[in-house]
């Protein structure tokens, strides 16, 4: 089974909320309230969406988070990407490869052009589209 992990779905949910309250900026203790998800884990999910630059952080008394796209420039893959890292259904086509099969499989090439058809899926899939 292909399930992507909790915290990319907090991100998804985290950016979606600031997507369609974008009015103002958000600080951590609030998007967890707002979402319902404890502080502790929406700090470390804010901070690998503002690593990836999904995120604007601005410090100070009318600080916070806000997007740094519009939600229709930012894609389902990146959010992704983000928090579980590249995307790659099988250990061969990931960027750092440790299958000993490698040399010698047959379904590699399969394998890649799977894997490209769900990153092109998931790319085309934009943040507003979750609103």
């Amino acid at each position: 089974m292909l399930r992507m992990g909790k915290l990319t779905d907090y991100g998804i949910v985290l950016m979606s909320y600031l997507a369609e309250n974008k009015a103002v900026h958000h600080n951590a203790q609030t998007l967890a309230d707002a979402v319902r998800v404890p502080l502790p884990t929406v700090r470390k999910v804010l901070k690998s969406l503002s690593q990836h630059g999904l995120l604007n952080s601005e410090r100070g008394a009318h600080g916070g988070y806000s997007l740094s796209r519009t939600a229709g420039e930012i894609s389902i893959a990146e959010v992704i990407t983000a928090i579980e890292g590249p995307i790659a259904l099988t250990e061969c086509v990931s960027v750092e490869s440790h299958c000993d099969q490698e040399v010698h499989c047959v379904v590699q090439t399969n394998w890649e052009r799977i894997n490209s058809a769900v990153f092109h899926a998931l790319d085309e899939v934009k943040l507003s589209d979750m609103l």
